[in-house]
């Protein structure tokens, strides 16, 4: 038997026994994976629908929520949106090697809108292509990730290429909604364009190697983040860069380093660049009738021309006996787009921060799907000299419903 059918063949074993596909990236379950080319645990669940057709072991899976979101305080709102995404996964044997697809997808400019849904705090990208999104969360693209992968495997090492209109580069921790201690979580983080916000960029290559717990990359991408026009297809531009070291040292722990250089970031300031660093440790308890996993993540950015920020998270999720979800969130950033001109405070940074805890108890269970319902609720600090805009301690609250494939 030929070394790469062979470590394919080793690789379907093991995953069959922990329940997943074959990894896409190297010859472990492919619970290892998350986001783009990012790792987790591999003691994480992979949840989804798994299938196999002919040559083709498949994964399609996806969620939607529906939520009543109030941002208290001065500068808060309200609105009922809907947050979603499906994604499929397939791979293959081809040639001396293993193929792989990956395709992602959201309908949340249409049911969230150009404006996102309040949530104070946030900060990055634009609604209009004028104005900078303040205290609101950005939809995502209708495309999140169209993305192909080559692999040869040789013994337990490999070699790969990750390509992607959009895709995502070697660069911070798995995106908040592919993890699950940020996914049951029905808020972005206000730290995401510090650690995880390149997740959608249209042109990505990544060459990767594998070696064990070991993951070296490097990627070229466009550095511009997506623009208001959320439902077409942007021109590719590799004018970008970044590294990461990836090293699962057991099967509970995925940890991360990564360097990114990102050319013209917002669409608003043009002529800055970013040079981005994250650090990531992520954990998973997991164990049957308890799924259980925190990450611990830190981000710097820092504008050339402007100032250097930083940004840290620290969460966790837990789900007992099938049913309850409780999960929570503490932040801390430094921001610098808090406010705009004539305000003087414009350009001026402030740190603040954020705490969230979220309950969900899901009511209905069949054997691919899953329905509940659950509140979060959260409040903000921030330091006396904009408590003026915010408040002291603002308040806010959502109530929401999702329902899942599993």
């Amino acid at each position: 038997m030929p070394a790469h059918d062979h470590a394919m063949m080793m690789a379907m074993g093991h995953a069959h026994h922990h329940g997943a596909m074959p990894g896409m990236y190297g010859p472990y379950p492919a619970s290892r994976e998350a986001s783009g080319t990012a790792w987790q645990p591999q003691v994480a669940e992979h949840s989804g629908v798994h299938l196999v057709r002919g040559a083709w072991m498949v994964m399609v899976h996806g969620q939607a929520g529906l939520a009543w979101d109030r941002q208290g305080g001065p500068r808060g709102d309200t609105k009922v949106f809907s947050d979603n995404m499906v994604m499929a996964l397939a791979t293959r044997p081809a040639g001396p090697g293993t193929l792989g697809l990956r395709v992602m997808s959201s309908l949340e400019p249409a049911t969230t809108g150009k404006q996102g849904y309040p949530l104070l705090l946030q900060t990055g990208e634009t609604a209009d292509g004028v104005r900078p999104l303040v205290d609101r969360q950005h939809p995502h693209d209708l495309f999140m990730e169209l993305a192909g992968v080559y692999r040869v495997t040789l013994g337990e090492r490999s070699l790969f290429v990750y390509a992607g209109l959009p895709g995502e580069p070697a660069l911070g921790p798995p995106a908040y909604m592919h993890r699950f201690s940020g996914s049951e979580i029905p808020e972005t983080p206000i730290s995401h364009h510090w650690l995880d916000s390149s997740h959608i960029t249209y042109g990505v290559l990544t060459l990767g190697a594998v070696a064990g717990g070991w993951k070296l990359e490097a990627s070229s991408f466009r550095g511009r983040e997506p623009d208001q026009d959320r439902w077409n297809l942007e021109r590719p531009k590799l004018d970008s860069h970044s590294f990461r070291a990836s090293w699962n040292p057991a099967p509970a722990w995925a940890l991360q380093a990564s360097y990114g250089r990102l050319a013209s970031v917002e669409q608003l300031e043009p002529g800055t660049d970013v040079d981005r660093t994250t650090l990531s440790a992520m954990w998973d308890g997991s164990r049957p009738g308890r799924r259980w996993q925190t990450t611990l993540a830190w981000g710097r950015n820092r504008a050339r021309p402007g100032e250097t920020l930083d940004a840290a998270l620290l969460e966790s999720a837990i789900t007992l006996r099938d049913r309850h979800t409780l999960a929570g969130r503490i932040e801390r950033a430094r921001k610098d787009e808090l406010f705009e001109a004539p305000d003087p405070r414009a350009g001026r940074p402030f740190t603040v921060g954020k705490a969230s805890l979220t309950y969900r108890y899901d009511f209905w269970r069949t054997t691919h799907l899953s329905v509940g319902a659950g509140a979060l609720g959260s409040v903000a600090f921030v330091p006396d000299a904009i408590q003026d805009a915010y408040g002291e301690r603002p308040l806010s609250g959502m109530l929401f419903a999702r329902a899942r494939l599993r």
